[in-house]
Formats: structure tokens, sequence, C-alpha cells
């Protein structure tokens, strides 16, 4: 891979990353309006300062220059001058947003400023400069407005106010592995700019070996820099967290010991005396007293004393005439020795201990990695096109009544089983990433309403396919809308029904026999049957004087165009959404359902397959043809009763069955076997039998589309090809209830 390709996936994955820390802002500025505590308030600044650290890396100074004053303001919150308040939050949101979009921009490629962009950033910094100076809305910040201003200037510089700044020497000798793993060491140097003014840099390339040794990924240079700041020597040191275990890094000011300087000239090893001489051509420290440090041996390090006349101004000519090895000579070295790193740290001093105990490094090298989402789809395929060529197989070695191969292949379809098992795993992911998104959602409708709501989610971790949360999200957004426009009553309404001035909306999820279960419910006025029914008939839904079961008057709420809303607001009335939602859910093989309490609140009930791709099925035989029924919903198999011919219910132990004959329903063809057999289905809570000629067993089944040709037909859910190279339909066992649930003699599970 060429080094453009390298920076370009680096530069993927910052994007990956960043969006993921954008995402992690707003869910903590949200919860730190609901009452977070103060680790809270550091999970904030340590997000903003990643990015605008990461950015600063790729040389994307206008995220820097934006981030820096996000992170101002959160520093002041970390440092208790700013309380939390709806103002606070309510201005840092919206730069949350933006910060989103220059991300979506660097996606796009575009690493520079828009144009189009800069009058939105612009305004959104003049909303945060009230926070960051005297006189604001709380709290005093000398200097602040001026940093805002350096910032929105655009001088990635100049971010300090010019009073009380100090000068900080770093001395840096970065790990030799660094370049390939993807770190720059100047493009540290140049985010130093964005803490204070860079006086002075030296680059010392002592350890540059031979032109034959040289080997063009390793590192071999030191950095000796002055930087004039006002940021604090931990803040500086923070830039160089993610090469600081690998790394040499010390970091000195006017504060530090003595013998700090002395441990930075000592601990760097053959460049020890190169960086004495830095130390005292730049003022950082006097040479005398720096010797003095450094003694009792000698007075110098490594060799004898040089030439040391006792005056300061002298000594510092010589120093300032004594050559700087630049970045022109780079030429291969040896890696830095082991004796140049710094003292070790706690983190270097545990990846020691982990490399002496195999059990403790194994533990901490388990971490999780990025997949491509694409390269994940298409193992999948690879994996159900691998059943269906399994099964064909196994069809062919039981034709020839070939045993050995039979065992071999019973074998091999395990292994694929847990293959498939596995590749499905990976595709789950927890819903309540979806579920804290709508946090901001709640915040803002809730706001443009003038009503207060609270948003309480439950069943975060329940997983399910993400091909599945990539397409629920919509239909969530509409029923939250709704929820919040329609359901929860403003604050006088609701005491003068003796409820709490704020409203409570509930995201839950759960599985449920195969199924995901998610609920959205409030607690509201609830739907009004009456105000339905009224608008069904002016709408001619429904025939004057009928009479309709609450379910099914219910479900009139999700017909194209239909209202209860009296005003047309810019959140709902319009009768657009519900039937969005209904056809949504029905095109990914689900359900929704409806649990009004009138006058207590609205729940809305979505069941969702847990997956997408490939499902254990049981099939069977109607006739000539093959269906599926999906595994998980199938309870039991039992023999039709005799004297069964003209009844559509059965006894089963005790209790009323329905049952569907699959012949008569698909319109199957050929005479009916003297015994049939019964597949008892569950779904929902409700069970209901299907009638069938043979039971041939348990079948792995991967889901292909009908298509739009055979989209209309009720029933079926899917297809999937059979080892013989024959199509079977997949039966849709919800629709089949549902299309059942309003008789009478429906069992409840």
């Amino acid at each position: 891979m060429s080094i453009e390709q390298e920076m370009q996936a680096a530069l993927e994955n910052f994007v990956v990353e960043g969006r993921d820390l954008v995402q992690e802002l707003e869910t903590g500025l949200l919860g730190l309006e609901e009452g977070g505590d103060q680790e809270t308030v550091n999970a904030l600044f340590r997000a903003a300062h990643t990015i605008k650290g990461s950015s600063g890396l790729f040389g994307l100074d206008h995220l820097v220059r934006f981030t820096h004053v996000l992170e101002s303001v959160l520093d002041r919150l970390r440092n208790e001058e700013l309380t939390v308040t709806s103002a606070l939050v309510g201005a840092l949101l919206p730069c949350v947003d933006h910060l989103g979009a220059l991300l979506d921009g660097v996606a796009a490629g575009r690493l520079e400023e828009d144009d189009a962009t800069v009058p939105a950033g612009t305004a959104l910094l003049d909303r945060l400069r009230p926070f960051l100076v005297e006189g604001g809305p709380q709290g005093h910040d000398p200097g602040g407005d001026q940093a805002a201003q350096g910032v929105v200037g655009g001088a990635v510089g100049a971010v300090a106010a010019p009073g009380g700044r100090r000068q900080v020497h770093l001395s840096l000798t970065f790990g030799s592995d660094c370049l390939r793993n993807g770190m720059d060491p100047l493009a540290f140097v140049r985010y130093l700019a964005t803490l204070g003014d860079v006086v002075d840099v030296a680059v010392l390339a002592d350890l540059l070996p031979d032109a034959a040794a040289y080997d063009p990924e390793t590192s071999y240079l030191d950095f000796e820099v002055t930087l004039a700041t006002e940021a604090a020597l931990e803040d500086v040191e923070s830039v160089f967290e993610f090469v600081r275990e690998e790394s040499r890094i010390c970091v000195l000011g006017p504060e530090s010991p003595i013998a700090d300087y002395a441990e930075a000239v000592t601990s760097a090893g053959p460049l020890g005396d190169r960086i004495l001489d830095v130390l005292v051509r730049t003022g950082a420290v006097d040479r005398a007293t720096l010797e003095a440090a450094l003694r009792p041996g000698t007075s110098s390090v490594g060799e004898a004393p040089s030439a040391v006349s006792g005056d300061p101004a002298a000594d510092r000519g010589a120093a300032q005439s004594a050559p700087t090895n630049g970045l022109s000579r780079l030429s291969p070295a040896a890696p830095v020795p082991a004796q140049t790193r710094g003292p070790a740290e706690p983190a270097v001093e545990r990846r020691v201990a982990e490399r002496r105990d195999p059990a403790s490094a194994a533990q901490a090298e388990a971490r999780s990695i990025r997949i491509d989402a694409g390269r994940l789809d298409r193992l999948i395929d690879a994996v159900g096109e691998l059943v269906i060529a399994g099964a064909s197989a196994e069809l062919s070695a039981a034709h020839n009544r070939d045993e050995g191969l039979l065992a071999a292949l019973n074998e091999v379809m395990r292994l694929v089983e847990e293959v498939r098992d596995s590749a499905l795993q990976l595709r789950m992911v927890p819903i309540g990433t979806t579920f804290s998104r709508f946090q901001r959602v709640v915040r803002d409708v809730a706001a443009d309403l003038g009503k207060d709501i609270g948003l309480v989610i439950s069943g975060g971790e329940t997983e399910v396919d993400k091909a599945l949360v990539e397409q629920i999200g919509d239909p969530l957004m509409h029923l939250v809308r709704n929820s919040m426009d329609h359901g929860i009553e403003p604050a006088e309404v609701r005491a003068a029904r003796g409820k709490p001035a704020r409203g409570t909306l509930r995201l839950n999820a759960f599985h449920d026999s195969g199924s995901i279960v998610i609920e959205v419910s409030d607690d509201g006025g609830g739907l009004d049957p009456d105000r339905i029914m009224a608008k069904a008939l002016e709408r001619g839904l429904v025939e004057p004087g009928a009479v309709l079961p609450e379910q099914e008057l219910y479900k009139l709420i999700f017909e194209p165009g239909f209202s209860t809303k009296e005003a047309v607001s810019d959140l709902s009335g319009r009768g657009v959404g519900m039937d969005v939602v209904k056809r949504n859910v029905t095109a990914l093989r689900g359900t929704i359902d409806v649990d009004n309490r009138p006058g207590e609140g609205c729940t809305m009930r979505i069941r969702l397959p847990l997956t997408l791709a490939i499902i254990d099925g049981f099939m069977v035989a109607v006739g000539g043809a093959t269906f599926v029924v999906p595994l998980d919903w199938v309870v039991e198999c039992v023999e039709l009763p005799a004297g069964s011919d003209h009844r559509d219910c059965m006894d089963l132990r005790g209790e009323v069955l329905p049952f569907i004959r699959l012949r008569s329903l698909f319109g199957v063809g050929g005479e009916r076997p003297r015994r049939e057999n019964v597949v008892v289905v569950e779904y929902a809570g409700m069970k209901i039998g299907l009638v069938v000629d043979t039971l041939l067993g348990e079948f792995q089944t991967v889901i292909k589309p009908l298509g739009r040709l055979f989209e209309h037909v009720r029933g079926i859910g899917g297809s999937t090809i059979l080892g013989n190279g024959e199509v079977a339909l997949i039966i849709d066992v919800p629709m089949l209830i549902r299309h059942h649930s309003d008789a009478p003699t429906l069992v409840s599970a």
C-alpha cells in the first residue's frame, strides 16, 4: 500500500471515529442537561480535545479552529467557571451539529474550509463568545474573547491572550515505529501551534545511520521545540498521548525543577550533549546550573566537559554557532536505542508487566475492530450460498445412499451452521445506539412545542440486525414525533387531569419468540376512539352505523391522509407519516400494533424479525409445492384429527386451535393425502395451525426477495432455493395470524 493510500485510510478512520465522538458529545450534553456529573463534563472535554488533536494531525486547521472554541467553553465548565444551563447546552448543541457537518465535508474530500460553511460557523462561535468573556452569562475569562476572535479570524496560532505566557521546552524522540503506525512527527509539532507560538525548533539527526542501513519507514529524528503558551504543562503533554508509550516525551516549563531538566538530558543517551546545548541556546536554563545538576561524576554528559568558559553569554554564542542538523540530512539510521527512552510511566510499566505475564497481555489485546459494512454483507451472502451448496451436496449424497459422504457432510453442515451464526452475530448491534439519538429529537421537539417532556430508554442492550437498525430509524422518528405532538398534553392540561407537568416518552426493546419488539409509549391522553370513528365516517372509510372491533378501529390511523389533528403544525396534522410507518414496517416483514389507554397514554408496538438474511426453517410439502415455516415461530407438529374436513378449528389438548389449509390458501392442486399434519405456530402471543401434507424437517434457509411482481402476494414473506435447485416459498406467519386475529376462536398463548 502506498503512502497516499495509507493516509487516505487513516483519514477515513479519523472521520469514522470523529463521528462517534460527535455523537458522544451530543449524548453527553443532553445527559448533562438532565443532571450529569463532573465525569460527564470531563468526558465531553476529552471528546472535543481528541477531535481537535486528531484534526491537527491531518492539517485540518478549520476543524482545529472551530473545535478550539468549543473546547474552551467545556474547559471553563470543567473548571466550574460555568454552570450547566439550558442556554449553554442550547448554544453548544448546534456547534456539535456543525462539527458533524465539517466531518462530512472531510469525508467528501473537502480538506479546506468551505466558503458555504463559514457564515454558519462564525454565527455559532458568536453564540459561544459570551460564555468566554467577562460579563458573559457566568464567570470570568480574561482573554477568552481574544481567543475566540483569534479562532474565528483564521489564525491557527495566536489562540491565547498575549499576557501571561511562559516558555515551555519539549524534547521529543518519537518511537522508531511511529511512521508505520500512521503517526507523523511533524504533524505533532505543527499542532503545537494551536496551543501558542512555536518559537524555535531544532531537529537532531545524530541517530541517522549510514545510507545502506536507512529504513524510510523508521523514525530517527529528535525534535527540540520551544513553545510560548498559556497552556498548562499537562495540556501540552496530552497532545502526545497517542504516542507517549513508545516515545521519549519531556515537557518542561519555568515551574519545572532543575532535576527534570537534568533528567531530560540524561534520558536522551547519546543526544544528551546536543539537547543541553539547545536548552542553553534557547534560554530555557543556565548552563552552569544545569551542569551542576548533572554532577557528581562529570560536569557534562557522555564525555569530558566541553569548553565551558564560565561566561554564559559566550557559552550561548558558542552553542548558537554549533551546527544544527536539519531535515535535509535525512539518511538511514539505527532505531533509537532503548536507553534514550524517558523514565517509565505507569502505562509503560503496565505494558512491561503484560509482556512478562502472557495472560495479562492477551487480555489487554482483546479489543474491538471496525469492519466495513459492505464486507460484512458480502460475507453473509457467501455464507448463504454455502448453505445452499451444502444442502445440494447433502441431497445428492442421500440420493446415492453414500453413508460415508453423508456423515462427512453432516459435519460440514454443522460447521457451516456455526459460521452462519457467527457471521450473523457480527451484524447484530445494540438498538440502544439508535434509541440514544432520540434524546436530541425529544429535546428539540419539546422546545418547539413548548412542552416539558423526558425520554426514558430501556432495553437498549437488545441486539438486532444492523440492516434493520438502519431502516427502522425513520418509522421510529414518526412515532416519537406523533407521541409528543398528538399524545402528550400541554402542562396545564396535564395538571388539570392530575398528571405531573412533565410528560414521559418511553422507548423499549426486547426479544420475543424469534422477533424483536420495539415499543414507543407515552403517558399522554391516548387515542380518542370517538374522534377516530368520526374522521373515518367523514372520509368514507367505514359505513354509517358500522361497529368496528377496537383493534380494527385503531388500524384506521395508518390509512393515507388520516389525521384527527384539527390544526396543522410543522410536526403533524397533514396525515402524512403513519401510513409511511406502516409501509416501512411491513417492508421489513414486521407488524405494528396499537395498545391504547384513553386518558392514560398509548403504546405503538413494532415486531420485526431478528435478521433479514438467513433463518432456520421447518420445511413442509403441500401437493407438489414446498414451503418453509420460520422455525422460531413453530411450537409443535400434530396430526390433523379425523373428521375435520368441514371445520376450520380443532381440539388441541382442551383448547380450540384455529387452522388454515395451505392447499386452499395458495390454490395447490392434487388430491389430499389420507393423513394430514398440522404445524402449530405462535406469534405475538397468538396460536394458529397450518395444515400441510408432509413434514420434511428442519432446513437452513437463505431468504431471497420475491421481487416487485409478487410483492402483493399475501402470506408469503420470501423464497429460498432448495438443494435440488427448486424454489420454496417462505410462509409469512405474522400476516397469516393477523389475517385471522379477529376470529373469536383464536387461542391466546
